[in-house]
């Protein structure tokens, strides 16, 4: 600690329902573990009590809270001045496509000059959805050399629908709209339902940066007031992470096992999402690769009008944390090991 400042009663995780580090730690019981000698209860933010502020996971205005999830509303709460820092990054392909109706005759990126683009509108404070269709539907065209100006952007209400993608998918089979992005698990289960075709699949585009998205680089941040007074939890907290990213290395069926949980999709989903060698690919780092992109997808967002003021992705960044927690593994695995 940098002062005498009192150890937390409790200390809060968040995380989204995609492939996370935090999910596995939590299934597995290893942050509650961690910190029980030390008299703190660590708590899930989406398994709370009614009371909880869920809001926190978009605002990240909760002392305490380690957050593991989507880009977007991490960067907006720091545009919005939360005292946040970044503290590791992941990069896992999630299934990113682009679907259209049946016979519609696109089949590439090239194909969505002119076609009317589905851009869903959500009354939230951070619509992330609406980002993500921006910058999915952004990196298709520009894999083709186009822009969204070359396409026809149609606002899509989306509140009262029930289901992910629900008012874009309603609005597919209209004829309202001739194509709709989606990413994920429930993707691929609502595709199907739909009975529509898959037209792009932005996984499988070579340059890195037409996959880069709400989740690709996914940030994990935790309140500078803890990084600042208790260190050492935060180390620890990332040891765990690692920890658990170790194990997934080794362990492909229960990872599917925990993602079925996690996302909420059944089998086929999640082995339709994502590619096999997912569980090996849940270790954070703040390489600058990752970096680079994160800061690329801020200065997009912020064009697109998502973040009121400007991120400085490095200075937000603090790669400390991270290279205390994988030292506390190594010697922690070197005593393990000793005999």
């Amino acid at each position: 600690m940098t002062h005498a400042a009192v150890l937390p009663r409790t200390l809060w995780f968040t995380r989204c329902p995609v492939p996370t580090a935090t999910g596995i730690a939590a299934d597995r019981g290893w942050l509650a573990d961690e910190f029980a000698l030390d008299g703190i209860t660590v708590r899930s933010l989406q398994d709370a009590a009614p009371d909880a502020d869920r809001s926190a996971h978009f605002t990240h205005e909760l002392p305490g809270l380690f957050r593991e999830g989507g880009n977007v509303p991490a960067l907006w709460a720091r545009s919005r001045g939360a005292r946040t820092r970044l503290i590791g990054l992941t990069w896992i392909e999630e299934r990113q496509t682009v679907l259209v109706a049946p016979g519609s005759g696109i089949r590439d990126a090239g194909a969505l000059r002119g076609r009317r683009l589905a851009l869903p509108v959500h009354s939230i404070a951070i619509d992330f959805w609406r980002a993500m269709a921006v910058r999915g539907f952004e990196g298709a065209l520009a894999s083709a050399g186009l822009g969204l100006d070359d396409a026809v952007l149609v606002d899509v209400p989306a509140d009262g629908y029930d289901g992910q993608w629900a008012a874009e998918l309603a609005a597919l089979r209209r004829g309202d709209v001739d194509a709709v992005y989606v990413k994920g698990a429930l993707a691929v289960e609502a595709a199907r339902r739909a009975g529509v075709e898959i037209a792009i699949e932005l996984d499988e585009l070579p340059d890195t940066r037409f996959r880069v998205n709400n989740g690709t680089p996914r940030p994990i941040t935790v309140r500078q007031d803890l990084l600042d007074d208790h260190p050492d939890l935060v180390d620890r907290f990332l040891s765990v992470l690692l920890r658990a990213a170790d194990w997934a290395a080794g362990q492909p069926a229960e990872v599917a096992r925990v993602l079925g949980a996690e996302t909420g999709a059944g089998a086929e989903g999640v082995a339709g999402a994502y590619r096999s060698g997912t569980h090996l690919a849940l270790h954070p780092d703040l390489s600058a690769g990752r970096l680079a992109l994160l800061a690329g997808q801020e200065a997009a967002l912020r064009v697109h009008g998502f973040l009121p003021e400007a991120v400085d992705v490095t200075t937000w960044t603090d790669p400390e944390p991270l290279r205390r927690a994988a030292a506390l593994v190594r010697r922690q695995s070197a005593g393990s090991s000793a005999p």
